[in-house]
């Protein structure tokens, strides 16, 4: 697909760059990328796939831009808080480069889109932050034979891989089977550095650039881990397993949602703790965030004891709390409060505690 004047003049520094040049441009120009998540990850992504000049694009995110994304979503403004992200991701995309396609979709991507959305790009870079959607990206992405470039950040450090290229090993091959429930904080629980997730976006970027273009040497078979706290990166080899590339369909249940618990007895939704709340019966509340997350919101009336001095505390009574009395734990999402429900339990003779799931994230409205 030759390039147009107005190309020729965007890209002339691709152009003019040894092992690269034209054809490398064309083949960009010609391609398409499905980036699922337009988060920390896709944000800058998507900047760099845009401004290289990748032909097409197109974005899934239901999610809408709140003041927490701010402090890393680069392709945000104050302005775009409550926009869908999608949307304004492919505004922000369009008038950085209109000479390319922008395609935004404002959906979950499931197991209902999976296929089709994975079939139709050449490409998929992964800017998810959980561990289902993964499993359903690699798994959608073998049975369409499309590679699939991951990324993941947690704190300080970051990784990178390229899976499913050319016979390479797959995201399974790395992570046969997704964690249990709960034993793997998201970026709300731990916490991310703003910079890291460029840093590990922009790397998938280039990844894809590479893939797409068809130069250098992606990092296929190779895991690339980056701890920025001390700048050290580290490359893990992989080797592919036939077995992880035996699926056919996806199975009509049980995938994706693999990592997702079950329904629990030990824990409650926001609609059952505000019904809880309004029968009358004795409850006590526990909030084991920070003091800064407090700041911001809480649920009153509730004790305050953060999840780290409770780990602390020897066994016995917890002060302002009577073991027998029906507890709630909160957090911000439901992992933390996890582990402090465990605590109370075993360590501190609380007989009836649950786990808000979801946190105060879902208990806000």
């Amino acid at each position: 697909m030759p390039l147009s004047h107005q190309e020729i003049a965007r890209y002339q520094r691709h152009l003019s760059l040894a092992g690269f040049g034209p054809a490398a441009q064309e083949r960009l120009k010609a391609s398409s990328v499905l980036v699922i998540g337009a988060g920390g990850l896709g944000c800058p992504a998507l900047l760099y796939l845009a401004a290289a000049g990748v032909g097409s694009i197109t974005i899934a995110d239901p999610d809408r831009v709140d003041a927490s994304n701010l402090q890393r979503q680069v392709l945000y403004t104050s302005e775009d808080q409550g926009a869908n992200k999608a949307e304004a991701a492919a505004r922000r995309l369009l008038a950085l480069n209109p000479l390319i396609r922008v395609t935004a979709l404002p959906v979950r991507f499931d197991r209902s889109n999976a296929l089709r959305l994975v079939a139709a790009a050449d490409l998929v870079l992964d800017g998810s932050d959980n561990f289902a959607t993964r499993y359903l990206v690699n798994d959608a992405c073998v049975i369409a034979g499309r590679p699939f470039v991951y990324g993941a950040i947690q704190g300080f450090e970051g990784q990178v891989s390229v899976f499913n290229l050319n016979g390479g090993p797959t995201y399974r091959c790395l992570f046969p089977e997704p964690p249990e429930p709960g034993t793997v904080p998201n970026c709300a629980e731990a916490g991310v550095l703003g910079a890291v997730t460029g840093m590990i976006g922009t790397t998938q970027a280039c990844e894809a650039i590479k893939v797409l273009a068809q130069v250098g040497e992606p990092l296929s078979g190779r895991l690339l881990v980056w701890d920025t706290l001390s700048m050290r990166a580290s490359l893990v080899g992989l080797r592919p397993d036939p077995l992880q590339r035996s699926i056919k369909e996806l199975p009509p249940e049980g995938y994706g949602e693999t990592c997702i618990a079950e329904a629990r007895t030990d824990e409650v939704n926001a609609p059952g703790l505000r019904r809880m709340l309004s029968d009358g019966r004795p409850l006590q509340l526990l909030d084991v965030r920070e003091g800064w997350e407090r700041e911001l919101s809480s649920i009153d009336p509730s004790v305050h004891l953060p999840l780290g001095r409770l780990e602390i505390l020897p066994p016995g009574p917890v002060e302002g709390m009577d073991p027998g009395v029906r507890t709630v734990v909160y957090c911000a999402a439901g992992v933390r409060s996890h582990r402090a429900m465990q605590l109370l339990r075993s360590k501190h003779r609380f007989t009836q505690v649950l786990n808000l799931t979801g946190g105060i994230r879902d208990w806000q409205p």
